[in-house]
């Protein structure tokens, strides 16, 4: 029969063994982990400029195709620019730039940064590549966030392409949001208005048919039995897109 004493101090030793291979484990993973992460992220990039890009071959594909990455002030200005593997202009790349983070600070009324990726990619005409803009964002769902990437065109007027993940929206409904039949209704919609003025694009409920025949280029079909999900994309495209106003301007 062994002894509380016995017992508790055996617990403990256990428990410190564990601990300390759990910690060891999660040491050893961690660079694995981030590169999966950093994978995850730029395969959202390439998918908003049509480009499929499996495991391996995602960052050769990356580096093809994401020409530049540009970190903006909130003026519009270029603060930071990166391109063909070094620094052209400050010493922060706009893939180390979290959009959740600078959203929650310009929330905030702090001073904030602003991601941008620029790719070269063959669109239409295979043989000629056309510069986008690729905006990241980040917003939030019926069940928790959201996030993506828009590829606009280079008068960053045009939407060229677009993906949208989520962490736990409802299958069959709002989960929707990340197949093609829904990403690809953003294409050709048009951010501002003809004057110039600042319009987003809407996920409309009830379809986009349902706008005035102006504004039909600025929406796009809800998701069926996903109306809370479709505004929180209807919200992100505004609160992100919004913030490159200043840039864009200096694009028109």
């Amino acid at each position: 029969m062994y002894s509380n004493a016995y017992i508790f101090k055996y617990a403990t030793i256990m428990v410190i063994l564990v601990a300390a291979i759990l910690s060891a484990a999660a040491m050893l993973l961690q660079p694995l982990k981030d590169k999966n992460i950093k994978i995850d992220k730029m395969q959202g990039i390439l998918q908003s400029v049509n480009i499929k890009a499996e495991k391996d071959s995602t960052i050769p594909l990356f580096n093809e195709y994401i020409v530049s990455e540009l970190v903006l002030d909130p003026a519009g200005n270029i603060i930071s620019e990166y391109t063909n593997g070094e620094f052209v202009k400050g010493d922060v790349r706009a893939f180390e730039v979290d959009m959740k983070q600078q959203l929650y600070l310009e929330e905030q009324g702090e001073d904030y940064q602003l991601p941008l990726f620029v790719g070269m990619v063959p669109l239409q005409r295979s043989d000629v590549r056309d510069t986008l803009f690729v905006v990241p964002l980040y917003g939030k769902g019926l069940w928790g966030p959201l996030w993506g990437d828009i590829a606009v065109s280079e008068d960053f007027n045009e939407v060229m392409g677009v993906y949208f993940d989520h962490k736990s929206e409802t299958p069959g409904l709002g989960a929707e949001i990340n197949t093609m039949p829904f990403q690809q209704q953003f294409y050709g919609k048009k951010i501002f208005d003809p004057d110039g003025t600042f319009v987003s694009v809407e996920v409309v409920k009830g379809g986009a048919e349902t706008l005035s025949d102006e504004m039909q280029i600025h929406g796009v079909d809800a998701i069926s039995g996903g109306t809370i999900t479709s505004k929180g994309v209807s919200q992100m495209l505004k609160d992100c897109l919004e913030l490159y106003v200043p840039f864009a301007k200096k694009q028109i």
